[in-house]
């Protein structure tokens, strides 16, 4: 066989893979429904995982500045309280792997729950609230003491100097971590199928299953996240340029 031949004959074989595998059945449905559940995932963990790395923080590193200095009684005490309970759950979330939190919440935790797709999502937003946490409080430490007695010499209060103050300059500092923790966020969601939620790469796995050609479907999952994150890394690069330009003004 010659080599145009070679080249026609593994032409029509990919074809017919392609074939089999995304038109007949309709089955590249399954990979966008797959895909939109992915997306959903994504988007209400990353609202669960700011909002919780957010308040813990604020807590900690509250806790860090500013405890010792609170007077003895019972708002010191609330807080430290506070501030071991936000250390135990960085330490269990981070020391346990994402898999095995989403079978217990799944499992035992909300067991009596049959929406596994909210139950992952909270399961995804729980985990990376322990890790933007740790992101949020390193940029709040690495902000000068000064600009914090700065705000609170202008009049600010505690809450008003964080916000208008700290929180731009945190920001700008942590954007490259927080983008990366979010990309990893994306790919984490791919263990949903554990709990038999349909995500990207659970449609892939099924559509392998129904036509024994392992290939072309996780190729193409492969694809979809690789363009994905891709395109999550020159947004982020766009924004980065976008501060920096700020800053320069």
């Amino acid at each position: 066989m010659s080599f145009p031949e070679n080249i026609l004959s593994w032409f029509n074989e990919m074809k017919a893979e392609f074939i089999l595998n995304f038109v007949a059945g309709n089955r590249w449905k399954m990979l966008l429904n797959g895909l939109g559940n992915t997306f959903t995932m994504t988007a209400i963990a990353l609202g669960i995982g700011i909002v919780i790395g957010i308040l813990v923080a604020i807590i900690r590193s509250t806790y860090e500045t500013h405890g010792k200095r609170i007077r003895s009684g019972f708002g010191r005490a609330i807080l430290a309280i506070v501030n071991r309970i936000c250390i135990i759950y960085t330490t269990v979330i981070r020391g346990t792997p994402m898999v095995v939190q989403l079978l217990i919440l799944y499992y035992i935790v909300f067991a009596s729950s049959r929406n596994g797709l909210m139950v992952a999502s909270f399961s995804f937003g729980l985990n990376s609230g322990a890790y933007v946490s740790e992101i949020f409080r390193g940029g709040i430490m690495s902000i000068e003491k000064g600009q914090t007695e700065a705000g609170r010499s202008l009049g600010l209060n505690y809450v008003q100097t964080m916000w208008y103050i700290i929180a731009p300059q945190m920001l700008r500092n942590v954007l490259p971590t927080l983008a990366n923790e979010f990309i990893t966020l994306l790919k984490e969601t791919s263990v949903a199928g554990y709990v038999a939620v349909m995500d990207l790469t659970f449609a892939g796995n099924r559509i392998r299953g129904v036509t024994f050609s392992p290939m072309m479907p996780l190729i193409a999952v492969a694809l979809i996240y690789l363009v994905l994150v891709m395109a999550l890394t020159w947004l982020t690069g766009k924004l980065e340029r976008r501060l920096r330009q700020s800053d320069i003004r």
